[in-house]
C-alpha cells in the first residue's frame, strides 16, 4: 500500500487496499493466505510526518500442529504508527508495516480447536474423530 504525500489533503484521507499476500512474502508450510489481506488505513499528515491508523484482516488456512487437519481462521489487527517524511519523499510504502504486523499475529503453532487431541502416538489415528483401537492413546 503506497501513501502518495501529495494527495494528502488537511482533513486527512482514507484509503483501503486489498494486497496480495505474494507482495508481502509471508506464506509458509503451515500457513497460507486464503485470499488478499483487506487493508483499510486513515492517515494524516502534520509538516514533516504522517500518521497512519490501520486495519488490516487476513484468511488463514492453516494446519493444526496436533492433528496436522487443515482449518480457516480469521487474523484481524488494529495498530498505528507514526513516520517521519523528508520533504523530496513522493510515497511512503506502508507494505513493511503491514507485513511486521502480521508477522507478530501469525500463531506460532496454530491449533483447529483449543480442545484438539492430536494423533494417536502408536497408530497415528486422529483422537478427535474419536479412539483408535491400537491402545496407544
Amino acid at each position: 500500500m503506497k501513501i502518495y504525500l501529495s494527495q494528502i489533503p488537511v482533513e486527512g484521507i482514507s484509503l483501503e487496499e486489498d494486497i496480495l499476500p505474494e507482495q508481502l512474502n509471508l506464506d509458509n508450510e503451515v500457513i497460507k493466505f486464503r485470499a488478499p489481506v483487506l487493508a483499510k488505513a486513515q492517515i494524516s499528515r502534520i509538516t514533516n510526518a504522517i500518521t497512519v491508523e490501520m486495519d488490516i484482516r487476513a484468511v488463514l488456512r492453516c494446519v493444526c500442529g496436533r492433528c496436522v487437519e487443515e482449518f480457516d481462521s480469521v487474523l484481524e489487527r488494529s495498530f498505528s504508527f507514526s513516520c517521519a517524511v523528508d520533504p523530496r519523499d513522493r510515497f511512503i510504502d506502508l507494505d513493511p508495516e503491514i507485513r511486521q504486523e502480521l508477522i507478530l499475529d501469525l500463531p506460532l503453532s496454530p491449533l483447529c480447536r483449543p480442545d484438539c487431541r492430536g494423533l494417536c502416538i502408536k497408530c497415528g489415528c486422529n483422537l478427535n474423530s474419536g479412539k483408535c483401537s491400537c491402545s496407544g492413546q
